[in-house]
């Protein structure tokens, strides 16, 4: 269908990582404490929603959009609607005209409102496909373990 219609599949996840260093562990000899230095502090998280874009007979094109949440009061903790719907209009932009059929994962923001509406009102060129609750074998972008 996808190339039927000369459209781009695009396969979207959001990621993140936390700012603070992890634990590390070490040895040393028996009697004698070891001191591991760790730079950095606070908490804080750099969040990452991303697409990779498959269209036949084109190179695969990888776009995606970054936060750094701090932990301040009234700071967003995630992408909200209207940043997903920017980041599918800036995809379509940088695409081209073309369909584009957007495979995305079950996430409470893909459900809000603002942006079904938004999905509604540019399905002439937007159709979306809803992963199952947990399914990362079909979603590219998901984390794999080793094959």
């Amino acid at each position: 269908m996808a190339q039927l219609l000369g459209a781009w599949i695009v396969f979207e996840d959001e990621a993140g990582q936390d700012l603070k260093p992890g634990k590390g562990r070490t040895w040393s000899r028996r009697g004698r404490t070891p001191l591991v230095k760790v730079v950095g502090k606070g908490s804080g998280r750099v969040l990452m929603a991303e697409m990779v874009c498959v269209r036949s007979g084109h190179e695969t094109r990888l776009i995606y959009r970054t936060q750094t949440y701090r932990g301040r009061t009234g700071e967003k903790k995630g992408f909200r609607a209207d940043e997903f719907a920017n980041l599918l209009t800036s995809a379509r932009r940088q695409l081209g005209d073309v369909p584009l059929i957007v495979v995305w994962n079950n996430a409470s923001t893909h459900h809000a409102k603002p942006l079904r509406e938004f999905c509604e009102r540019n399905s002439d060129w937007l159709t979306i496909v809803k992963l199952p609750p947990y399914a990362p074998d079909l979603n590219p972008v998901e984390a794999s373990g080793p094959t």
